[in-house]
């Protein structure tokens, strides 16, 4: 058609490929490989749902595939041609660089049985200044917890020895574990699948593959981790969940409020990031809102929204 044009994607990869009595049933519904039963990954819905979409867009999906060597999808799909005038500037994306000035170094536990995915974390975290350390299995992992008490787990969920449910909840089931954050790493997209991931005790929950700024998305939200970025090199901070009130305060134990109070009247970052971090599994919005303000060196307004409530001096 006019203003029509072919698009054709083929995808090679270099796995252990699949057998081609099994090619046929390959598109079908929850169908999977032997391959993929033996490593229990997957659900048998990603190729399905791919061809379902490819078909939708005009297009058809193949498949050529050697035992031992790999295979390569190709498939083709129709769209309009594009007007250049109408596509909208996308802002440059900001690369960040490390942790912004006077936050506490993170202890990052990264745990996985393969070790390309553990490296791909590994890799992608450490440039941050961030301690970290690994695990194959959950065992490794529970150990590891015990000797290390990281800050934060991020916690594959298929894993032979023991998997990541059955470490998630033993981690969880301790006493000291209301410091730790556990974020599943699975392949699974169901949201069955999730539900399970979080009665196991974990805290959030991140698909494979994953995008970059999904994991440095986690670190924030869990830990409140503010990053300098390539861009402008300033201070990415992002926006507190509500507009802090002094009401939002009344939660809070008098004797950490007056802590609080103490550490904004001496412009004391330390003690009150040190302060924030205790609180920050029970209330993450409320110490992320108060992180916001020490980073913009709003001692001032910590004080006032303490006044507020009849404290401080």
């Amino acid at each position: 058609d006019k203003g029509q044009i072919t698009i054709q994607f083929e995808v090679e990869d270099t796995g252990s490929g699949i057998a081609t009595e099994e090619l046929e049933q390959l598109f079908q519904v929850f169908s999977q490989t032997q391959t993929g039963k033996d490593t229990q990954e997957g659900t048998g819905l990603g190729l399905a749902i791919s061809r379902k979409f490819v078909q939708l867009m005009g297009g058809e999906i193949t498949v050529k595939s050697q035992v031992g060597v790999g295979s390569s999808f190709i498939f083709d799909i129709q769209a309009p041609l594009g007007d250049t005038k109408k596509i909208a500037p996308q802002k440059p994306t900001r690369k960040i660089l490390a942790l912004a000035p006077n936050q506490p170094r993170y202890k990052i536990l990264v745990v996985d049985d393969k070790t390309t995915n553990r490296q791909l974390l590994i890799k992608l975290l450490s440039p941050l200044g961030l301690e970290l350390l690994e695990a194959s299995n959950g065992e490794e992992a529970i150990a590891t917890w015990q000797e290390w008490e990281p800050d934060l787990i991020f916690m594959d969920m298929q894993m032979p020895v023991m998997d990541g449910y059955q470490a998630t909840r033993q981690i969880k089931s301790s006493t000291k574990a209301h410091s730790t954050v556990v974020i599943a790493l699975t392949a699974s997209v169901l949201e069955e699948e999730k539900n399970i991931v979080l009665s196991a005790g974990c805290d959030d929950f991140v698909g494979k593959p994953f995008r970059e700024s999904v994991i440095f998305d986690m670190l924030t939200k869990h830990l409140g981790v503010q990053y300098i970025c390539e861009a402008t090199d300033e201070t990415l901070v992002e926006a507190p969940s509500y507009d802090l009130k002094a009401t939002d305060l009344k939660l809070m134990p008098t004797d950490w409020l007056t802590q609080l109070d103490q550490a904004a009247t001496a412009l004391n970052e330390e003690l009150i990031l040190s302060l924030l971090h205790q609180i920050r599994d029970l209330h993450p919005p409320l110490a992320t809102a108060l992180t916001d303000l020490v980073n913009q060196y709003r001692f001032d307004k910590i004080k006032k929204l303490i006044e507020e409530l009849g404290m401080g001096n």
